[in-house]
């Protein structure tokens, strides 16, 4: 095998109780499947099809922890969202079928450059300026679970003020169909991971700022917004 040019980390995220980590090739994203949610970004929360946007695999911030504040933005937003890490390849498969293709699950922040979201919006143009930058994906270690998580409080806490709060089984989409409805589109597998939704009440921070995720069942995910160029 010819030898490669540069030698690039592969984006991992821990397994929690086990020394192995899980390798990540994809992030899939959920949009608007929380109707408060929808509500809140002027949509209605109809049973639509679910859509998707995806961030790169190295905007992972493995175990939370400090993150800049990013360039380009004076709007930045937190989502709290769980995740799904899947272990066996699932294409054109039925919500039966994609429940069995579950690793784990782990709690997750979308973080939002909301203005350069809602630009690009309005000239109906993709997302990415708004959600595919560094820094962009903190992560809880991985749980391992083949059972989808279905239902359990999920909030998220800004200096100690909760500002959002639902519950998984608010979702519009459940985990079994997200994971189905995807692998109508993509050959999916191990490595990849999708975030699912986030509940009402996202909101702006700024630097200094300490928000804490929580999802009943898994580890707690504490984030530090710290000053751009961090």
């Amino acid at each position: 095998m010819p030898a490669t040019l540069f030698d690039i980390p592969q984006p991992a995220v821990p397994v929690a109780g086990a020394s192995a980590l899980y390798p990540v090739r994809r992030i899939f994203c959920v949009g608007r499947n929380y109707a408060g949610h929808a509500r809140e970004m002027g949509s209605d929360p109809s049973r639509e099809p679910p859509f998707y946007f995806t961030k790169p695999a190295d905007a992972l911030v493995p175990g939370g922890g400090g993150i800049p504040y990013p360039p380009g933005t004076a709007n930045l937003h937190h989502e709290v969202e769980l995740v799904v890490a899947l272990s066996t390849p699932v294409f054109r498969a039925t919500p039966e079928q994609a429940a069995k293709a579950v690793f784990g699950h782990a709690i997750g922040l979308d973080m939002t450059r909301r203005d350069l979201q809602f630009a690009a919006r309005d000239k109906g143009r993709p997302w990415c300026l708004g959600k595919a930058f560094e820094f962009s994906a903190p992560i809880t270690p991985i749980t391992p679970g083949s059972d989808p998580m279905l239902s359990g409080a999920i909030t998220l806490a800004v200096n100690g003020e909760v500002r959002q709060r639902g519950d998984l089984s608010d979702m519009i989409w459940s985990v079994p169909e997200v994971i189905a409805h995807l692998s109508q589109y993509y050959h999916l597998g191990r490595g990849d991971l999708i975030f699912t939704g986030t509940p009402e009440g996202v909101g702006p921070v700024t630097a200094g700022d300490q928000l804490v995720g929580r999802i009943a069942g898994l580890d707690e995910l504490t984030v530090t917004i710290l000053a751009e160029g961090s």
